[in-house]
């Protein structure tokens, strides 16, 4: 197939619009969980199969900067929302291979990136409560609980997700929401068991508060470190560390009061 996109860029209009997609593929992929110097090679790919080799990015979790020449100035996108959604990260190295490999001009791959931009959640809030639920119960019985306490987990798994929703749109401080959730989750598992329908409540908190986890960011943070990028790694570490303090907090308070 002949490569449409491999051309030395020379319209500042095209070398706009080239700058314009490889931010774009940045900010889908840094919001969508993806790694940063998995961001940096994707864009820096994307530059080069469009006609730009001599770009230049640095990608922390909360913003992108590009540039591809001295005499353009940088340009600079802010990242304030971060979420898990591995599948358009998935898409958008899609993109950037068929770019690479000259099947898509440059209105093709902004057009397939706006698409992947306006795409909604692989998953609705109810499948995502769902799943919470039941791998909270599923936790709860791997990590010693009796089948007693399996519905019990579930009950606590799911209302606990769908509270950290909840209080993330009322109060935008992810902390304050993943603290009150993992409150919720010990008053009534602490609830439950008094009331007879469970048995042992640490194994069913242990087993609600894992969808709580920040398993993906404790992997990308360990990841950007082997990498090199010393920043990213260790301020992914330390939102990891904060949600992780938020739990055993909320956790922590309600021992404090029932104990």
């Amino acid at each position: 197939m002949r490569n449409k996109s491999q051309h030395p860029v020379t319209e500042p209009s095209e070398q706009s619009q080239v700058i314009a997609i490889c931010l774009l593929a940045g900010k889908i992929m840094l919001q969508s969980g993806g790694e940063t110097y998995r961001v940096e090679d994707t864009m820096k790919r994307m530059a080069a199969a469009l006609g730009l080799p001599h770009s230049h990015s640095y990608v922390v979790p909360t913003g992108i900067f590009f540039s591809v020449d001295a005499t353009e100035p940088a340009k600079l996108i802010r990242i304030s929302e971060r979420t898990t959604d591995l599948d358009k990260v998935s898409e958008v190295n899609a993109v950037s291979r068929r770019i690479g490999q000259g099947q898509l001009t440059v209105q093709e791959a902004h057009d397939l990136l706006l698409e992947i931009e306006r795409k909604p959640s692989g998953y609705s809030y109810a499948v995502q409560l769902g799943a919470a639920a039941l791998s909270s119960a599923c936790f709860t019985i791997m990590f010693g609980g009796g089948w007693g306490d399996f519905l019990p987990a579930l009950l606590c798994g799911g209302i606990g997700y769908a509270a950290v929703i909840l209080f993330h749109r009322w109060v935008r401080v992810k902390f304050f929401a993943e603290l009150t959730a993992s409150f919720v989750i010990g008053m009534l598992a602490f609830f439950l068991v008094y009331a007879g329908a469970g048995f042992e409540r640490d194994k069913i908190i242990i087993g609600s508060v894992m969808p709580l986890v920040p398993g993906l960011l404790i992997t990308n943070a360990v990841r950007d470190l082997m990498a090199g990028h010393l920043v990213s790694g260790l301020s992914k570490g330390a939102e990891a560390f904060l949600t992780a303090f938020a739990i055993g907090t909320g956790i922590a308070v309600v021992f404090s009061l029932l104990m």
